[in-house]
């Protein structure tokens, strides 16, 4: 039996709200006026960093580090901080292209249960292509 991404997640439903941060992102880069350099090509640069910045905590853990990580307090802490970056740079990124992230989640969704059919994809890490 497939899973029916509508039986997962249906229409209205908000997966993603991001309209208050992105509000504060907005008022917070206004007052210092930093508007001017939050193009998405800056964006997009910055968010890439941050994310270089994310996977540098998992730098050398092994498999089984990595699913812990977030249970050792100093390491949490850089978890946190680095996934709040990503997140605010994505936001940041999507509001200055005007995209709404809840569609594009909707959207991407729907496209991967096609493109990955339960009876096909379960326990496979297999590229759709080679399903």
């Amino acid at each position: 039996m497939t899973a029916d991404f509508h039986e997962i997640a249906p229409e209205p439903d908000r997966l993603v709200e991001v309209r208050p941060l992105a509000q504060a992102l907005r008022a917070f880069a206004q007052a210092r006026d930093w508007e001017q350099f939050h193009s998405p090509k800056n964006l997009a640069m910055a968010l890439t960093g941050e994310v270089g910045e994310l996977v540098e905590v998992f730098q050398w853990m092994t498999e089984e580090a990595s699913r812990g990580a977030a249970q050792e307090p100093k390491v949490a802490q850089a978890l946190r901080h680095e996934l709040a970056d990503v997140l605010l740079y994505l936001v940041g990124l999507a509001d200055v292209l005007g995209v709404d992230l809840n569609a594009a989640v909707h959207e991407k969704l729907q496209i991967n249960a096609a493109k990955y059919p339960v009876e096909q994809a379960k326990g496979s890490s297999a590229k759709y292509t080679e399903l």
